[in-house]
């Protein structure tokens, strides 16, 4: 007998390997077979043998024919069905198996369509009959699987499904219960409308009814099921829900105030706009549930004055009533249910972070000592998630014009930062692990948010974190998130708040820095290295007489053995070697004898490949410091291994070479001989190229510097490679910036050093050659700026020789150039007058300003003269400020468009000169009659705003307003330039505008609506075109809404909001592209309000992804259309990554679509990719 079940054990295992290979084709009369041997084995009285046949019947699924897999559904259904307990479990099991393996809704297979009509039948029939209870939880199971697998395909007996469903939320059994709320869950995120009605119309009046407090408490929990699961089609029903279950709250019964609780926990998570009138209404609640604790008594706040420890009030607790049971306690569910809807709330509502540290934070924080570990971890979690909120405002919460009250929550924080310290310093002692790691996340969070807070707390928090730095019975996590902790309040508090306390942190760290597990040595010693940077430091300032000479010793002896260990973990070493770096560099000078073995360790980890990175860093901070630290006996053989790493592949590793040789030659070259720096020289050449502009930067900073420390080794420069490369980086069309600057510092550090062969004429040559001689054109005309700037450099350097050069009347020669016929020398010439002018304002200002008054050349002229406003002092631009002023509004209301631009950069930022007085001026002239007068003063204004702070701030803040009320302005034009003028407050100085949103956005939304009577019709020859005039106002609109997405979220009503983007999806190509950017930045913002609007949103990207191009349109037509479905993909890829997007029908039913679409497939399929590497990177680099 036994043998005969290892044979049909082994011969279904064999069966199971051949159906998992994709090269099995079987046919008719083997399905068959195959098919009645696995569904006989199914009642097979082996186990084992049972457990294969299961296992079987997923790959068997996809090899068989439709009609098999009907057959095997049809077996599994009735079996489930048996009195036998083990073939209906191994026959359920195999359902679940049967629809794991079906293809998904989303593909549109006929086979699943099928199957789940089938199954559905037969499980509503095995639901409704109520005799056997454990066929009823396996149907349900089945059910529920099945719903949230295929339920779209079931539309039709979505019906018939809820009103098998619905009688189960009264079953005497709870678990038959708990098992219908998740398939009504699964059910309600793809029924269609109808079906959902009946739902929540059977739960309001069951609710409404309340016969019997179990079922309410079921009917309850059914609501925040389906809050949870589609939150998004159940806010409209809100009004209704909510008193309910807020007077359900009031009954005395703490399983229903828990369900209560954890439903308004989902609403405000699933439906922010609807339940926002019900958010202070439910804060009311947690607030109230949060402390209710009715069989403990917390002996007032005074507690730990009488020393009565948390295991003491325990005991007395437990001994006060012999008949009570902490087991029979229910009342820790609601604090923690209540904890955790205050995490929502915090989370989701960013615009009452005000109101939060006024009611909610100090509540939090009373309860720190909540007694239940688990209600503590989510009362915990709840002040994490308020900090988190604080944080990423701080930009605008840290600007005092930012926020109407005087109180920013960011002051309201620091104001309750003792409350938080005196209540974590309890909660540190405390016996629990758990407990203590959450005090440790929260100071960390705290000082992130708020760096430099604790500082008059530091020696009450100090013991605290030793206690468990020291306690044996912690774990390591516990020591790995203390010592993170100390980390990161060291890094972001002054050095003199720790002096008091070093000798108390010493030891434990030093033996943390001696512990056997790898990730407590790592965290040891950054903690290390803040020990040692901050003495030194403090010295350096005299601010404090701290001697570091008791601790040098250990802090030395604990790192050194790590330093020299070679079998340790990769993240220990480089952490040793940085901290060795740091101690030497700040205590060098204590540790003479230990010194030259220390650099011989460093020399061995430059020499590996692993080590080479880290070491380079650290001997580029020994070089640095202040202490002078003797590197001479190593740099014969560091400078050489050094000057290898410039030929290697890893761009971090050249970047920190050059740096590091960069500061041996400023701080050591007397001991940096020619044989090393030619070594070096050798390797400069690949690296100074336009592939890679810093390294290019760092190799010319370097070569300056060579030019001060050892100028005879620059001889070999001439007609060497490194010229070359030099000459040729000059005429690249990418230097600019940083490279540009080191490029002109090394060119005047080299012509100072008088080197036979590149004296000032030889690179004056050098530069000027090709610009000169016909044959050789320069690819690109930013070489002729570059090379300009370069022989200003030189020139500057030898003043002597540079009038040679330049010996004639500029004036004449510059009036000249504006007539050449060249554009670029006419743009050049009117940039040179400005920046000649600068240099001499009383000889060249009113010149300009003559000429502009008289000349027809305005537009070059106004170029030069925003130049010198742009780049006098004020000091000497004040004298002119009237007459210029005067020329600029003469010239305001100009026809040429792009000459008004330039007058209105003048205007604002000669503004900026005098606010006080020319701001009132500018407002003035709103009320002119001339409509290009107001667009040039509306312009002007955008030139007074930028990122950094400006006195103007203030006085612009009062007036914008009325700047802005041209948005009503009867011309196009000017609302236009007011919408560009807005865009850029927004997003440069979000706080000028927060304040007006309420009044701007309906003009801003108005501006996004298609106007029939701006569409004309052109007739082109026998063509007719047509022209839409208020296109260009619309894209200005919408690029207002993408930019207020990044500066002004929390002020926008969302929902409004994505009306209008819903328009924008059917508008101009330019727009659509816009709103597809839009609605892929909504989907990570405020996924679940672009939820409960997917079905709107889906229809206008359907219709631009299956939009044809007429055959006979031009090629451009093709590259739009094509662009346009990169794009709308974009965003359909964007609107994927909502949990639940796929489960909504309208989506799915894309989804087939596309899949089913080959064009489409290969589009959407090419953009995951991107976005799943582009993720992969952003990983990388974080």
């Amino acid at each position: 007998m036994i043998s005969l079940c290892v044979f049909r054990f082994m011969a279904t295992n064999d069966l199971m390997t051949e159906l998992q290979k994709d090269s099995i084709k079987l046919d008719d009369d083997s399905e068959r077979k195959v098919v009645r041997m696995i569904l006989k084995l199914l009642e097979d009285k082996n186990g084992e043998v049972q457990n294969l046949a299961v296992k079987c019947l997923g790959p068997l699924v996809s090899k068989v024919k439709e009609y098999q897999v009907e057959t095997i559904v049809d077996t599994l259904c009735t079996n489930m069905l048996s009195d036998k307990e083990q073939l209906r479990d191994i026959s359920s099991i195999g359902l679940k198996t049967v629809i794991g393996e079906l293809p998904p809704a989303s593909s549109g297979s006929a086979l699943a369509a099928s199957v789940c009509k089938k199954i559905t039948g037969r499980l509503t029939s095995a639901i409704a009959k109520q005799e056997d209870v454990s066929v009823q939880l396996e149907a349900l199971d089945i059910m529920a699987d099945m719903l949230c697998r295929q339920g779209g395909l079931l539309v039709n007996f979505h019906p018939s499904i809820l009103s098998c469903l619905l009688p189960q939320l009264t079953s005497p059994r709870l678990a038959v219960r708990k098992r219908t709320i998740m398939a009504l869950g699964h059910l309600v995120m793809s029924c269609g409308n109808l079906v959902f009605i009946d739902l929540i119309e059977h739960l309001l009046t069951e609710l409404g009814r309340n016969d019997n407090m179990s079922t309410t408490r079921t009917y309850i929990q059914c609501t925040a099921a389906i809050s949870r699961q589609a939150g998004h089609r159940i806010g409209e029903y809100l009004e209704k829900i909510i008193p309910l279950v807020v007077k359900f709250c009031n009954v005395d019964d703490d399983e229903l105030r828990e369900y209560c609780i954890q439903a308004f926990e989902s609403f405000v998570r699933r439906c922010p706009k609807e339940v926002y009138p019900h958010v202070p209404t439910v804060i009311s609640i947690c607030l109230r549930y949060l402390t209710y604790d009715p069989n403990y008594n917390f002996d007032d706040e005074d507690e730990d004055d009488n020393a009565m420890d948390a295991e003491q009030n325990d005991e007395d607790y437990q001994g006060s009533d012999d008949e009570y049971s902490d087991d029979d306690d229910m009342s820790w569910k609601v604090r923690r249910a209540a904890a955790k809807c205050l995490d929502a709330v915090v989370s989701t509502r960013h615009e009452m972070l005000p109101e939060f540290y006024r009611s909610v934070s100090p509540a939090l924080v009373c309860r720190f000592k909540e007694r239940e570990e688990n209600v503590k971890a989510d009362v915990f979690h709840a002040y994490l998630s308020l900090l988190k909120q604080t944080r990423p405002a701080q930009s605008w919460l840290a600007d005092p014009d930012a926020m109407e009250q005087g109180d920013t929550p960011l002051t309201m924080l620091q104001s309750q930062v003792p409350m938080i310290v005196k209540a974590l310093h309890k909660q540190l002692k405390e016996k629990s692990v758990k407990t203590r790691q959450c005090c440790f996340n929260m100071l960390t969070e705290l000082v992130n948010v708020l760096p430099g807070a604790l500082t008059q707390h530091i020696p009450v928090l100090i013991p605290g974190i030793i206690f468990s730095l020291n306690d044996k019975s912690s774990s390591s996590n516990l020591k790995i998130d203390a010592l993170a902790c100390l980390h990161v309040i060291m890094v972001t508090h002054p050095a003199h708040a720790f002096h008091a306390h070093v000798p108390a942190l010493v030891p434990p760290v030093v033996a943390c820095v001696g512990d056997p597990f790898y990730k407590i040595t790592s965290e040891a010693l950054l903690v290390t290295q803040q020990l040692v940077i901050r003495p030194l430091d403090s010295q350096s300032e005299g601010s404090d007489s701290f001697d570091p000479s008791p601790y040098i010793n250990d802090l030395f002896t604990c790192t050194i053995r790590r330093l020299k260990a070679a079998d340790i973990d990769q993240e220990v070493k480089e952490r040793a070697i940085s901290c060795m770096g740091q101690i030497i560099c700040n205590l060098g000078d204590r540790l003479p004898a230990e010194l030259p073995g220390t650099l011989l360790i460093f020399l061995e980890r430059l020499k590996n490949e692993i080590t080479r990175l880290t070491t380079v860093k650290a001997l580029t901070l020994i070089a640095g410091s202040p202490l002078k630290i003797d590197l001479r006996p190593v740099l014969p053989d560091a400078v050489p291994i050094l000057a290898s790493f410039l030929r290697k592949n890893q761009r971090a590793l050249k970047l920190c070479t050059l740096a590091a040789l960069d500061i041996l030659l400023r701080n050591y070259n007397s001991a940096v001989t020619p044989v090393m720096v030619d070594a070096v020289l050798a390797e400069l050449p690949p690296l100074i190229s336009e592939s890679d502009m810093h390294v290019s930067q760092m190799a010319l900073s370097f070569l300056s510097t060579l030019a001060v420390t050892h100028p005879s080794s620059l001889s070999q420069l001439s007609g060497g490679n490194i010229m070359q490369q030099l000459i040729a980086l000059v005429r690249s069309p990418l230097l600019q910036g940083g490279a540009l600057a080191a490029m002109l510092d090394f060119y005047q550090a080299l012509v100072s050093t008088d080197t036979p062969g590149l004296g000032y004429m030889d690179l004056l040559r050098m530069l000027t050659g090709p610009v000169y001689s016909q044959s050789a054109a320069l690819p690109h005309k930013q070489a002729y700026c570059s090379i300009a700037k370069c022989v200003a450099a030189l020139t500057r350097a030898c003043p002597t020789e540079g009038p040679a050069v330049i010996a004639c009347d500029l004036k004449t020669v510059i009036l000249d150039a504006f007539s050449s016929s060249s554009e670029e020398v006419k743009s050049a010439a009117s940039y040179a007058l400005g920046s000649i002018a600068v240099g001499n304002l009383p000889e060249y200002l009113p010149f300009v300003l003559q000429e502009i008054s008289s000349s027809k050349r305005q537009y070059l002229l106004l170029h030069s003269l925003k130049e010198i406003i742009s780049s006098a002092s004020v000091s000497g631009l004040k004298p002119y400020v009237e007459s210029v002023w005067s020329l600029l509004l003469k010239h305001c209301e100009c026809q040429e468009e792009g000459t008004r631009n330039v007058v209105a950069e003048c205007l604002g930022k000669l503004t900026l000169i005098d606010p006080e007085t020319l701001l009132p001026r500018l407002k003035g002239y709103l009320l002119s009659g001339s409509s290009y007068a107001r667009s040039s003063v509306v312009t002007a204004v955008k030139f007074t705003i930028s990122d950094q702070p400006q006195p103007i701030d203030p006085l612009l803040k009062n007036c914008i307003g009325d700047f802005l009320k041209t948005l009503e302005d009867p011309d196009l034009n000017v609302r236009r330039v007011a919408l560009v003028t807005f865009n850029s407050a927004a997003h440069n100085k979000p706080s000028l505008i927060r304040e007006l949103l309420d009044s701007v956005l309906p003009q801003l939304y108005n501006e996004t609506k298609v106007r029939k009577e701006l569409i004309r019709e052109v007739e082109m020859g026998p063509f007719k075109h047509t022209v839409d005039d208020g296109l260009d106002l619309r894209k200005a609109a919408f690029e207002c809404m993408y930019t207020l997405l990044d500066s002004c979220l929390d002020r926008i009503d969302i929902f409004t909001f994505l009306n209008h983007v819903e328009d924008g999806l059917k508008d101009h190509y330019d727009i659509k592209m816009l709103t597809f950017l839009m609605l892929a930045r909504l989907s990570s913002l405020c996924p679940s309000a672009v939820l409960q609007r997917l079905d709107r949103l889906v229809e206008p990207l359907r219709a631009t992804c299956t939009t044809k191009v007429k055959a006979n349109s031009v090629k451009q037509e093709f590259e739009k259309q094509d662009e346009l479905k990169r794009s709308a993909m974009r965003a359909v890829v964007a609107l994927l990554t909502i949990p639940e997007a796929e489960k909504s029908p309208l989506m799915s039913e894309f989804q087939s679509q596309i899949s089913s679409n080959q064009e489409l497939a290969a589009i959407f399929d090419s953009i995951q990719r991107d976005s799943s590497s582009a993720n992969m990177e952003s990983m990388d680099t974080s």
